[in-house]
């Protein structure tokens, strides 16, 4: 498997088609250990032809998981407590 890690900035392009907000300044809170932060911070890594996953830099918990299917977007976000703007 071809996978990059970046940092949460890395997934702003993929977010942005999802959310109509600045995804990657919303703070979060994580599902594992209930670290919160800017989306900014957290981990990503981008698995090509799978999709991205943000993760907590604190855990490793997977935040939100995104994929892009046929024209269709995918987006879990069970590792998360919350996802907040502004």
């Amino acid at each position: 498997m071809d996978e990059l890690r970046l940092d949460g900035n890395a997934a702003a392009g993929t977010l942005g088609e999802v959310f109509s907000f600045e995804v990657t300044t919303a703070e979060y809170a994580c599902g594992g250990c209930g670290r919160t932060g800017r989306l900014g911070g957290a981990m990503v890594y981008e698995v090509r032809d799978l999709g991205t996953i943000l993760r907590c830099p604190g855990c490793d918990n997977a935040l939100i998981r995104l994929a892009h299917v046929r024209g269709r977007h995918f987006v879990d976000m069970g590792g998360t407590r919350y996802l907040a703007t502004g």
